[in-house]
């Protein structure tokens, strides 16, 4: 029956390659969705660990350094710096502004201290050391020597950072929180947050959030838009089920005299089961191997990153045999329903 199931896939071959890159297709959108949701979820470490702190410091009642805006004043720092326990502490300001890169590109502004905690490491160029500089992230297609005005000022791109994005692929760029201050905050001394070097786990009128805390806060606005991916996902492989079990099903119909012929001869309904499920999971495997070529070719032209956990290719090829036999039970309701007695008629 083996042998019949791979006779009749190569006698309809076009069909069987219609189908595959039908159902790869299906599966490549569905492992670029799930790369999406990957960087939504890895860019909100890397842009944490950037700051390269153990704690964080917010008002009551705020809800996090990046999705929140208290203000308070930055002399804060001053005496969180002298917590036993604490190395170093200094005021950040976490605020977005709206940028001209070819077209206007939000971009997400943090505003340090140069040479203090939470100044990000760069990967090209130079730290942070005095007013006018600004260090940006790579994906904001700049480079050192450029200039970019942020809050109607023009500032010198002195460095870049790689990876530090969140808000799923917003730029981030770093300025001084003097500069921030000034052109923000109306030259008042304010603050969004205090980070610090070592810990501390109280303060008086604020909240201490660890690295994992802030990961998870910064992940919470992207709750809604992960698990519509989600269900995005689990509507392809329906999809792609539909797909093959159409195939199958068709090749069932035009086969009806072959089943008809073969229960004549003693063939049980167990084995063209059997052989209807070979020919769903040879499709369906082979349309997997044909999504994996598809989502890395797709995925450099994306717009927004595409980050594929390896998880998603060691699951892909289980759902897709899984798919195939759900598939074949189109195909397997025809097949047992073929009477013999269609083999010796006209």
């Amino acid at each position: 029956m083996l042998f019949v199931s791979l006779r009749d896939l190569q006698w309809r071959r076009r069909r069987f390659t219609i189908g595959v890159l039908a159902t790869g297709l299906v599966f490549a959108l569905a492992l670029l969705i799930t790369g999406f949701a990957g960087s939504f979820h890895n860019e909100v470490k890397r842009a944490v660990d950037a700051f390269a702190v153990d704690r964080w410091l917010v008002p009551d009642g705020a809800s996090g350094p990046f999705t929140s805006a208290a203000v308070f004043p930055a002399a804060v720092a001053d005496e969180v710096a002298q917590v036993t326990g604490v190395d170093a502490a200094a005021p950040i300001a976490v605020l977005r502004d709206s940028v001209d890169l070819g077209s206007r590109t939000d971009v997400n502004v943090i505003a340090v201290t140069p040479g203090a905690p939470g100044s990000p490491a760069v990967r090209s160029g130079d730290a942070l050391s005095r007013s006018g500089e600004i260090v940006v992230d790579a994906s904001t297609g700049l480079d050192v020597g450029d200039e970019l005005d942020v809050f109607g000022e023009t500032f010198a791109v002195v460095g870049t950072t790689s990876g530090v994005t969140y808000y799923a692929g917003t730029p981030t760029v770093f300025i001084p929180i003097e500069d921030t201050q000034r052109l923000a905050f109306s030259g008042q001394p304010l603050a969004t947050a205090v980070v610090t070097t070592g810990a501390i786990s109280e303060f008086d009128g604020f909240q201490v959030l660890t690295n994992d805390d802030t990961i998870e806060e910064l992940r919470r606005p992207l709750g809604k838009a992960t698990s519509t991916i989600d269900f995005l996902r689990v509507l392809l492989w329906i999809v792609a089920a539909g797909i093959i079990g159409s195939v199958v099903y068709l090749q069932a119909v035009e086969r009806t005299r072959d089943f008809a012929v073969l229960k004549a001869t003693g063939t049980t309904n167990g084995t063209l089961a059997i052989g209807l499920a070979v020919q769903a999971i040879i499709l369906a495997v082979a349309a997997a191997v044909a999504a994996v070529v598809l989502a890395l070719l797709l995925s450099p032209v994306m717009s927004m990153d595409v980050e594929i956990p390896t998880s998603a290719f060691v699951v892909l090829p289980i759902v897709a045999i899984a798919v195939g036999l759900l598939s074949s039970l189109a195909g397997l309701r025809r097949a047992v329903t073929v009477d013999p007695a269609l083999a010796f008629g006209g």
